[in-house]
């Protein structure tokens, strides 16, 4: 990495930080929906999570 390249990435945290607490943007991210947790899963996308996470713990067990 260049040494300009290395200077942007260790400025990149300080403008986040800045944008998260500037007053304009913080109205905006308030007026958004509230994200919510869906607690029903439809079950084809269950059976898949099911299948999915049989194939993580076989992988894990090799």
């Amino acid at each position: 990495m260049s040494r300009n390249n290395a200077a942007k990435h260790d400025q990149l945290p300080t403008q986040i930080r800045r944008q998260f607490s500037d007053r304009s943007n913080q109205r905006f991210l308030h007026s958004l929906p509230a994200f919510r947790v869906v607690s029903e899963i439809p079950e084809p996308l269950r059976t898949l999570l099911d299948k999915l996470d049989a194939q993580e713990n076989s992988a894990r067990s090799r």
